[in-house]
C-alpha cells in the first residue's frame, strides 16, 4: 500500500480563510493568496452573515456561480470570482465573497485545468481530471434517456455531486458509495431516497457512471456539472458511521488527519454539516457550516475532534450523533499516516 502518492495535500486541496475588503474589480478586486496551488474548483462561504454558499469551477468559467443552498440556475456576476490564480483566486465586491470586514472560508481543489473531451460514455463530456488526487470536474448535456458519462478518474467514484445548472428549480443530487446505486441524497434536510431513474440501479465503473431519465441529472438538452471524487490512500476517504447518541461518540478512521469533513444523516431529516481544520482554530471544533443553508457560522456544541488518523464525535446531539442513526461523510486530509511527512498528532 503506497502512502506516498500524495506527500503534500495542500498541492491538491486546501482551506483558505480570508477577510473581505469590499474592493470591486474596477479597482483590482481582492486577490486571495496562500492556497498552495492554482485551484480549479473553489467553494466560498461568508462565515459572518447569511449569504449563500458559492461554487466556481474552471469548466463553467469565471464570473459564473452556483449555490448549494438553493436550487437556482447558474448565475453570472462580474463581481464574484474573476480569476483562478497560481496561488489562489481573485474576487470582486459581491457580498457573498467579499463584504468589507466579513470573514470567509474558501475550500479549494485542484483538477486539471480547462479540461478535454471524453467519449467513454454514451454522452460525450468535458472533463478536467486530476487522477493523482482522485478529483474530476465533468460537464455534460443530458439526453432524457438512460445514458453513461465518462468521469476521467480512472477509478470508481466514491462520491459525485451533480447540479443541472441551465435551469432553476433543480436540486443538487449526490451519489455516495455507502448508499449504493439504488439511492440518492440531495443538498437538503431530507433523508436518502430509493429511486431507479437516478443511477439506473447501476454502480459506476472506473470509466463511467450510469443515469436513468431523472430530470435533475439527465434532463433532455439540460447542461449539468458534476464534481466526482474517488478515494486516495492517506488523502481522501468516503464512508459512513452509526451514531451512538452520547458525548463519547464514534471514532471514524480515515488514515490521515482530516482537513475537511462533511457529514449528513441519511435515515432522517437534518442539515448537512461542514467542518474544517482552520475554523475556529481549536480542536474539538464546534462551528459547522451547513451546505444546504445560507446560515452564518454557528456554535452547535463540541462537534468533531480531528485526530491523527481520523475524527471523533464529541457531541450527543442528533445533528451529528443520533443514536442508531446512519451518517455518510466525505473527508480530505492535511497529512498522511505512516508517510515521510512530518508526523501529525491530534491538536
Amino acid at each position: 500500500m503506497a502512502y506516498t502518492t500524495i506527500n503534500k495535500s495542500t498541492d491538491y486541496f486546501n482551506t483558505k480563510l480570508y477577510t473581505g475588503n469590499g474592493t470591486a474589480m474596477g479597482s483590482g478586486g481582492h486577490a486571495i493568496t496562500g492556497v498552495g496551488h492554482q485551484p480549479d474548483f473553489v467553494w466560498i462561504k461568508d462565515r459572518s452573515a447569511g449569504n449563500n454558499h458559492n461554487l466556481y469551477d474552471v469548466l463553467r468559467g469565471v464570473q459564473k456561480g452556483l449555490q448549494t443552498s438553493n436550487t437556482g440556475a447558474e448565475y453570472t456576476n462580474t463581481e464574484v470570482l474573476n480569476s483562478f490564480n497560481s496561488d489562489g483566486f481573485t474576487v470582486g465586491d459581491s457580498g457573498g465573497v467579499n463584504t468589507n470586514s466579513n470573514n470567509y472560508a474558501a475550500w479549494n481543489w485542484k483538477a486539471n485545468g480547462a479540461g478535454s473531451s471524453n467519449s467513454d460514455g454514451s454522452i460525450t463530456s468535458t472533463v478536467s481530471a486530476n487522477t493523482t488526487a482522485g478529483f474530476s470536474i465533468v460537464k455534460y448535456t443530458g439526453t432524457g434517456a438512460t445514458a453513461t458519462v465518462g468521469h476521467g478518474l480512472g477509478a470508481i467514484p466514491a462520491m459525485m455531486i451533480i447540479k443541472r445548472y441551465s435551469d432553476s428549480g433543480e436540486q443538487w443530487t449526490i451519489y455516495h458509495k455507502s448508499l449504493g446505486n439504488t439511492k440518492h441524497i440531495l443538498f437538503t434536510t431530507g433523508s436518502s431516497t430509493t429511486q431507479t431513474n437516478y443511477w439506473n440501479d447501476t454502480s459506476p465503473t472506473n470509466a463511467v457512471w450510469t443515469m436513468g431519465n431523472q430530470s435533475e441529472i439527465n434532463g433532455s438538452g439540460a447542461t449539468n456539472i458534476c464534481y466526482a471524487f474517488t478515494e486516495k490512500t492517506g488523502y481522501s476517504k468516503f464512508g459512513s458511521y452509526t451514531g451512538t447518541g452520547d458525548a463519547d461518540g464514534p471514532f471514524v478512521y480515515t488514515g490521515f488527519k482530516p482537513a475537511l469533513v462533511i457529514t449528513k444523516q441519511t435515515d432522517s431529516t437534518g442539515n448537512w454539516h461542514l467542518f474544517d481544520n482552520k475554523r475556529p482554530n481549536e480542536n474539538p471544533t464546534d462551528k459547522p457550516l451547513n451546505p444546504n443553508t445560507s446560515d452564518a457560522e454557528t456554535d452547535e456544541g463540541q462537534g468533531f475532534e480531528f485526530l491523527s488518523n481520523g475524527f471523533k464525535i464529541r457531541e450527543s446531539g442528533n445533528w451529528v450523533n443520533a443514536g442508531g442513526g446512519s451518517f455518510i461523510f466525505m473527508a480530505f486530509g492535511q497529512s498522511l499516516v505512516g508517510s515521510n511527512n512530518i508526523p501529525c498528532t491530534a491538536r
